[in-house]
C-alpha cells in the first residue's frame, strides 16, 4: 500500500520539473493523477513518461474556460479530487524602474489568479478531509534584486495557505505551502545567464548545492499523505537552508 493509495490528484504544471516529478511519485504511491500544461505536446509527452494512472489535460490555469473544461473532465472520469497540488506558475525578473504592466499582469495572472481559480473551482469535487498544497517559494521570505513582482506573487500564495486553512477548517481540508529554494530544473537552462545564476547561488546555500525536483516532490508527497495529518496552514521550506540562516 502506497501513501496515496486510491487517491485522485490534480497537479497543475505537471508537464516538467517539479510538477512532473511529483506526478511520478504520486503514481508510485498509489494515486491516479491528472496533469495540466499549457502546451499540448509537452503535457502529452509527460503523461507518456509517467506511463500509468495518469491523464493529461492541456490548459492554462489563468483562463477560466480551460479550468472549467479540466474540472468537467475530472468529474466525468473520476467524480472527485482528494489532492490538489497547485504548482503551475511562471517566473520573470525585472528591476524596479523597468517593470511593465505586461510583466506585472503576466505574473499575477499566472501565479495568483490562476492558482486562486484552480483551488476555488476544485472545491466542489473535494470531499471533506481533502488536501491542498500550494507551490510558493523562498523568494517570499528573501529580498532579491529584480525579483520584486515574482516575489510578491509568492507572498500572496503563502498568505492563501493561512487564510484558506481558516476558510476550510469546518471541512477539515488541510492547506499547506511548499517553498522550494534554488532547484535544478530545465527552466534554469533556457538561457546562459540562468544557468550561471544557478551555479553562483550554490555558494550561498548552506548545503552547497541546488536542490532537485525529486526532493521537492518528496516533500509534497509528505504533505499530501497522512504523515502530515496534524499539519495545516504552514510553509515547508525545501531550500538547503538558504532562507533559514
Amino acid at each position: 500500500m502506497g501513501k496515496l493509495e486510491g487517491k485522485i490528484a490534480l497537479i497543475t504544471g505537471g508537464n516538467s520539473g517539479i510538477g512532473l516529478e511529483t506526478a511520478k511519485q504520486f503514481v508510485n504511491e498509489g494515486a491516479y493523477v491528472f496533469i495540466t500544461g499549457r502546451r499540448d505536446l509537452e503535457v502529452a509527452a509527460a503523461a507518456r513518461e509517467i506511463g500509468r494512472n495518469v491523464t493529461s489535460v492541456q490548459g492554462d490555469v489563468s483562463k477560466p474556460d480551460d479550468l472549467d473544461r479540466l474540472f468537467a473532465q475530472i468529474k466525468r472520469e473520476k467524480g472527485k479530487l482528494d489532492v490538489v497540488f497547485a504548482n503551475a506558475g511562471i517566473s520573470k525578473i525585472a528591476p524596479l524602474g523597468k517593470i511593465t504592466e505586461e510583466h506585472y499582469d503576466s505574473l499575477f495572472n499566472g501565479n495568483v489568479k490562476g492558482l486562486l481559480l484552480t483551488v476555488q473551482k476544485a472545491l466542489p469535487l473535494m470531499p471533506d478531509g481533502a488536501l491542498i498544497i500550494l507551490n510558493a517559494s523562498i523568494v517570499a521570505s528573501k529580498g532579491s534584486p529584480e525579483w520584486s513582482v515574482y516575489s510578491a506573487t509568492k507572498a500572496a500564495v503563502r498568505s492563501f495557505a493561512r487564510t484558506w486553512t481558516m476558510d476550510l477548517k469546518d471541512r477539515r481540508i488541510r492547506v499547506n505551502a511548499v517553498s522550494p529554494g534554488f532547484i535544478d530544473t530545465p527552466a534554469w537552462y533556457a538561457t546562459a545567464a540562468g544557468e550561471q545564476r544557478l551555479h553562483m547561488m550554490s555558494e550561498s546555500i548552506p548545503l552547497g548545492r541546488p536542490g532537485t525536483a525529486d526532493e521537492i516532490a518528496r516533500a509534497v508527497v509528505f504533505l499530501a499523505s497522512d504523515d502530515s495529518s496534524y499539519i495545516t496552514g504552514t510553509e515547508v521550506f525545501v531550500d538547503g537552508g538558504f532562507a533559514q540562516v
